[in-house]
């Protein structure tokens, strides 16, 4: 909400050295979000002044269209002779006003006006645009062109308004008072402890039966609709400067003067109003729900196929607006280049519609306007007639037109909310003593009734003394513009704002004495830390996904990631369910990363995935007066989706750089694998790893890891290297690696707490075998085959080479491994050593068919 502060001052008064920064900070201590404070014509220096075109000179040798004017701009150059000045602008003729900015002047900008050559002639100063002043969008496209009736040589910049501070107020959807002038002023008024003049306070004429028919047949949808009826409107009738500059300060843009007037009522009320050319309605205007199918052209020229649930305007014809969001466009008021007709006869509509309605209807044909987002975010219901009235007495001024004097309203019976609180509340929820007396004025300077529950306590308001003799609780009626206020607490925030967020005391929490943080947490944090020490950094990507990126990762159709948990309100329609894996958040960070240069990345993140099992269940709503039962608790959880917790890395580019040490190594599956067993080992878990086809890997270059867990080998995870066709779709790094495991599956899997690495006094024995198998049995099988057979000797094992070649045959391969025996009580002897590694051998041999090389 854009507020000028001229405009705001013509409600309250403000002291007149207070500066746009000052305003500024009263209205953020009071609450409101205050942005920015624009300053208008800073810089702008005269002189600017209104002119008169006297003769004009078509230069028809250039590119472009130019124009050679003679401007007479009285005295204000010194000599009273006319002005010569080149203009390329078309939109104005001889014996126009105009804007004239003379040599020596500053335009917005610091853009210096002097006297120059150009198009063969010399140009002394300039004919102006709204733009070139800082005004704004007026849709004129070229100069302006000022009413006949201003003096030639006057002021342009007082004329026009050109200097003025304007606050940026973001509005927060618990405000919406404040999406009007009405709403600011009301909040500077108690800021700055002056009167505030309400422009609501209109006589307004009582309803009687010569208004124009209205039928209203969803009272709950519309609860109250004011109409009323403007004749005679002047055909030539402009908006005046002063409402078109206050649109413009305000961020709207001037059209037409009878749809300026009801624009200019909005901001100042905040009361949405939209008027009909009265000869374009035929028969009743009515409020009704939407048939399934209806269509509507609204004002933007959109043919728009309606919902049940949209609320309409319509009269006999059907559908002439989308109810508190935009009017039809066979209902527009007509401007004087239309060639219906100029429209001399309005009807004009103030409504209170039901806030839900007007948001969905607005997001569902995704035409947010500026009445939509005051009618959702809750207005007045009850200055919809002085709004009405306000725009009647503007079109009675500047249009020249009658009033009718019927007057409709048609109103759903409905009664004050009121709120019962204790009058310690506030105190309880700030930690603050106020008062009584304070609690009650804050709440009657809201627009609040307040009344004590005796009278000993009312009489004491009006004598301005103490309540006393236990008075404990106060009853407090809700003004009408406070949709907002609907319990106790809403009530003590406002009492807390206007006493000052600032004079909150600041008082440390005292947590109790816990256990700290749980096994599970503490693996978490083991993994964070175990991979960052690997050179992964961690990137937090948004959980939500869409059916496309599983598309790009080449998912079958029956894969289970592709049953997704969809949002009913998804803040992307491109994304709208929840991840099941955390991979197309982290190849989307890998992407725009090394689209910005980056090319050797090493990324991971943990966090939730989302499985359904197809046993959810539509959750119950839980009660807000008391605590739900642990069986309440109980179906919340039952009906949510599996949430398991996930870890997962991406790499691209160089995994060791390159250097005056040696040459550098690009990232490939391998380190995949070892991130997988960098984050098993936190677990306290040995890994099996084995060949496997699983997208969206290569399926040459694709392990799964598997782990104990409650004695049975599970599936946990895969890593690899992801597959050309993936990457392509993607658009990754050639040769990107991904590793996606369950931490929730390492955690049952683990033994618990992990054991701190022991040191033994005595000596190791080394033995390294190569066997040869197969060319189609997984190193796994004869890893765990040898570490088996070796027993409780072996300390580790590690394969550290593979081996092919015609000498071994076709489809064979060599498999070496290191065996590390030690014994923890003695020195093992080399007997021992050779029996522990020939019985490993042996196994192997009678599991997987290994021979030992060169036997």
């Amino acid at each position: 909400m854009r507020v000028p502060l001229s405009w705001l001052r013509e409600y309250v008064d403000l002291p007149a050295t207070e500066t746009g920064r000052d305003v500024q900070a009263k209205l953020i201590a009071a609450g409101l979000e205050v942005e920015t404070v624009e300053q208008l014509g800073d810089g702008l220096k005269g002189p600017l002044v209104v002119g008169k075109v006297l003769t004009i000179e078509e230069l028809t040798e250039f590119k472009k269209p130019i124009r050679f004017c003679t401007v007479d701009v009285g005295q204000a150059n010194g000599t009273g002779e006319p002005q010569e000045l080149i203009c390329g602008a078309r939109n104005f003729a001889v014996g126009d006003k105009v804007v004239v900015v003379l040599p020596g002047a500053v335009l917005p900008g610091g853009f210096e006006i002097s006297a120059r050559k150009t198009y063969g002639r010399t140009s002394h100063g300039m004919i102006c645009s709204t733009d070139e002043l800082g005004m704004g969008d007026d849709g004129s496209k070229g100069i302006i062109v000022l009413p006949p009736q201003h003096e030639v040589g006057a002021d342009a910049i007082e004329l026009l308004e050109l200097v003025d501070e304007v606050l940026d107020i973001a509005v927060t959807p618990d405000r919406g008072y404040c999406l009007s002038l009405r709403g600011v002023a009301r909040e500077a008024a108690i800021a700055y402890g002056v009167p505030l003049r309400d422009p609501a306070l209109l006589d307004v004429p009582a309803p009687n039966e010569f208004g124009y028919p209205v039928e209203v047949s969803d009272p709950l949808g519309c609860d109250r609709f004011t109409a009323r009826t403007v004749t005679g409107l002047d055909p030539e009738a402009r908006s005046p400067i002063w409402l078109r500059r206050r649109l413009q300060k305000a961020g709207m843009r001037p059209v037409s003067l009878a749809v300026d007037i009801t624009n200019y009522v909005m901001l100042e009320l905040g009361q949405p109003l939209h008027a009909y050319d009265r000869t374009r309605v035929q028969g009743p205007i009515g409020v009704r729900r939407a048939e399934p199918g209806e269509k509507l052209t609204t004002l933007d020229g959109v043919v728009r196929t309606l919902d049940a649930e949209d609320l309409l305007i319509t009269d006999d014809r059907g559908p002439i607006g989308l109810a508190g969001v935009m009017g039809g466009a066979n209902t527009e008021i007509a401007d004087h280049d239309d060639e219906a007709g100029v429209t001399t006869e309005v009807v004009i509509e103030a409504a209170h519609f039901d806030p839900v309605s007007i948001a969905r209807t607005a997001r569902r044909h995704k035409l947010a306007s500026e009445a939509s987002k005051r009618f959702e975010r809750g207005i007045d219901p009850l200055a919809a007639s002085a709004a009405a009235q306000r725009t009647v007495d503007l079109l009675m001024l500047l249009a020249g037109g009658t009033a009718e004097a019927g007057v409709t309203e048609v109103i759903a019976p409905s009664a004050p909310r009121t709120i019962t609180i204790p009058a310690d509340h506030p105190d309880k929820v700030a930690g603050v003593a106020y008062g009584r007396e304070t609690v009650v004025r804050r709440l009657q300077q809201v627009g609040c009734d307040v009344f004590g529950n005796s009278a000993a306590w009312n009489a004491s308001l009006g004598g301005g003394g103490r309540a006393t003799g236990g008075e404990d609780r106060l009853t407090v009626t809700v003004p009408s513009w406070r949709p907002d206020l609907t319990d106790p607490n809403d009530l003590a925030e406002e009492v807390i704002r206007l006493e000052g967020y600032e004079n909150l005391p600041s008082t440390l929490p005292k947590p109790p004495a816990g256990l700290g943080l749980t096994d599970r947490q503490r693996l978490h944090r083991r993994v964070g830390r175990a991979l960052a020490g690997a050179g992964y950094v961690e990137a937090l990507n948004y959980p939500f996904i869409g059916t496309e990126v599983l598309d790009q990762l080449g998912l079958a159709a029956d894969d289970p990631r592709r049953t997704l948990v969809k949002l009913v309100n998804p803040l992307s329609d491109e994304e709208p369910a929840m991840r099941t894996t955390l991979l197309p958040g982290l190849l989307g960070a890998l992407r725009r990363n090394d689209g910005r240069g980056s090319h050797d990345l090493a990324l991971f993140e943990t966090g939730l995935v989302f499985r359904p099992t197809g046993q959810e269940h539509t959750a119950e709503r839980l009660p807000v007066e008391r605590r739900p039962t642990d069986e309440e608790i109980a179906g919340i959880n039952s009906a949510l989706p599996r949430q398991p917790r996930r870890v997962a890395v991406v790499l691209a580019g160089a995994r060791e750089q390159a250097g005056w040490w040696g040459k550098g190594r690009p990232a490939d599956w391998a380190d995949a694998v070892e991130a997988a067993r960098t984050v098993a080992r936190e677990a306290g878990v040995e890994l099996t790893v084995r060949g496997d086809q699983h997208a969206p890997w290569h399926p040459g270059r694709c392990a799964a890891l598997y782990a104990t867990v409650n004695g049975e080998e599970t599936l946990v995870g895969h890593a690899g290297e992801l597959h050309p066709r993936v990457i392509k779709a993607l658009h990754l790094p050639e040769r990107s690696c991904a590793m996606e495991v369950e931490l929730d599956l390492l955690e049952q899997a683990g033994t618990g707490a992990l054991q701190a690495p022991r040191i033994s006094a005595f000596p190791v024995a080394t033995q390294d075998v190569a066997l040869v198998v197969s060319r189609d049995v997984p190193a796994a099988d004869v890893e765990a085959a040898l570490r088996e057979g070796a027993g409780e000797l072996l300390e580790s094992i590690r394969l550290f080479d593979v081996y092919e070649s015609e000498q071994l045959g076709e489809e064979r391969k060599s498999l070496a491994y290191a065996l590390r025996f030690r014994a923890d009580d003695r020195t093992l002897t080399v007997e021992e050593a050779s029996a522990a590694r020939d019985a490993a051998i042996t196994l192997a041999g009678e599991r997987t068919g290994a021979v030992l090389r060169g036997a």
